[in-house]
């Protein structure tokens, strides 16, 4: 019987990216250094500097990773709960209670990027606010899509309930934080449709 084929080693910009990934999650990125994870990564210095010229070079370049997974994660897990274009809305909270409730769970990487590279010039804090935004782009859909209007200034306040519900999901060791956003962001979509209703 033929042996299975090794698993490829992935190229060195991949294994540099996986490791500052976890360790950015885990220990937070100012306390990460390049040398730790050129030794995690077992690629040489030079191949380091090749692929990232400096540690904010890789920073925004696994923020915009984690980024994009994140988002297709969340649109995935909002399919999975409801394909009911009403529901929609709501059901983004049912999904963000399978994250804060996961193992592991150490808060928005994106959140707490924002609080440590506070400097609104570093490029890791942009990509950390240009992905706040994307989401809150992808709420205003969802509730134009359950003909909530006007979505907009009520997209951002769902964005908030988020923010708010990862915060203390981290600080109470809770995932119950996402089923109390959802009540609240119930009670804002409920009276924006009244509002519409009385106005047609």
């Amino acid at each position: 019987m033929a042996s299975a084929a090794p698993t490829p080693n992935p190229p060195p910009r991949e294994r540099i990216l996986a490791v500052a990934s976890q360790l950015f999650y885990a220990q937070g990125i100012r306390a990460v250094g390049i040398d730790g994870i050129i030794d995690r990564s077992g690629v040489a210095k030079a191949s380091f500097y090749k692929h990232f010229p400096s540690k904010n070079d890789l920073v925004a370049e696994v923020l915009t990773r984690l980024g994009v997974a994140w988002r297709q994660w969340l649109a995935d897990a909002v399919d999975r709960w409801s394909g009911d274009p009403s529901a929609r809305p709501l059901a983004v909270f049912d999904a963000l209670g399978e994250r804060l409730g996961s193992s592991g769970f150490r808060g928005c990487v994106f959140i707490n990027s924002i609080v440590e590279l506070a400097d609104r010039e570093h490029a890791g804090h942009a990509v950390a606010h240009d992905h706040k935004r994307q989401v809150t782009a992808y709420l205003e859909r969802l509730l134009l899509e359950a003909q909530v209007r006007p979505a907009a200034d009520l997209a951002n306040q769902l964005m908030m309930l988020i923010d708010g519900a990862i915060v203390t999901a981290l600080r109470t060791g809770s995932a119950e934080a996402s089923s109390s956003a959802k009540e609240v962001a119930r009670i804002l979509i409920e009276e924006r449709l009244a509002r519409h209703r009385q106005r047609c």
